[in-house]
């Protein structure tokens, strides 16, 4: 199963960690071309490889993590996803000022839902800080808790699968109207709860 990324900001880069440190092949993109990641590449180990959007678009699995306001031109023009699998990585927050985004009531991976019209959306990789999510997560005797959720089933089950090969301990949160809610930032109650699992 191929895993691409699209965003190489600090969410990005910790992904590509952790799927480097568990020997996962994945190719990462960012909007400045496969040149301009030459050196963050090279640091991460041999399985991660640079590549253009719509390379790394192309995976079964693939992850966005980018700044909010960025999100409509990071998919814009890709090819039809076709029921493949979306990882929404993101916040709706723009950085460095933290400015909450106006959802219009929505929750966020709603709004990125309609941006990727025909993937399998899960929301995951976006309650803990990079520094953190980059880290070992075997910690304390435990596992590191990653929460997920969305609304296929089938589609959660592998993200949940590759959590789990990642070394983390995942947690289903349930449909996005739910699960989604409680892990965006701002505003749910689990962003920044590093929990560890025992056992």
């Amino acid at each position: 199963m191929s895993i691409g990324i699209i965003g190489a900001g600090h969410i990005g880069l910790a992904v590509a960690k952790t799927l480097s440190r568990a020997g996962i092949a994945a190719t990462i993109a960012n909007s400045r071309g496969p040149s301009s990641l030459a050196a963050s590449v090279a640091a991460l180990g041999p399985t991660i490889e640079a590549g253009t959007r719509e390379q790394a678009a192309s995976a079964d699995i693939v992850l966005i993590a980018v700044n909010w306001s960025k999100l409509p031109a990071a998919v814009a023009g890709l090819p039809a996803w076709g029921g493949r699998i979306v990882i929404d990585a993101n916040n709706p927050v723009e950085s460095p000022l933290f400015k909450p985004a106006d959802l219009h009531g929505l929750v966020s991976s709603q709004v990125v839902a309609d941006l990727v019209p025909g993937a399998r959306l899960v929301k995951a990789f976006n309650h803990l800080r990079a520094d953190v999510l980059a880290s070992d997560p075997q910690v304390d005797g435990g596992r590191r808790v990653l929460f997920y959720s969305g609304d296929d089933s089938a589609a959660k089950a592998e993200v949940g699968a590759l959590i789990d090969r990642l070394g983390f301990a995942g947690i289903d949160l349930g449909p996005l109207a739910i699960g989604g809610k409680l892990a965006q930032f701002p505003g749910g109650p689990l962003p920044n709860q590093n929990l560890v699992r025992i056992g």
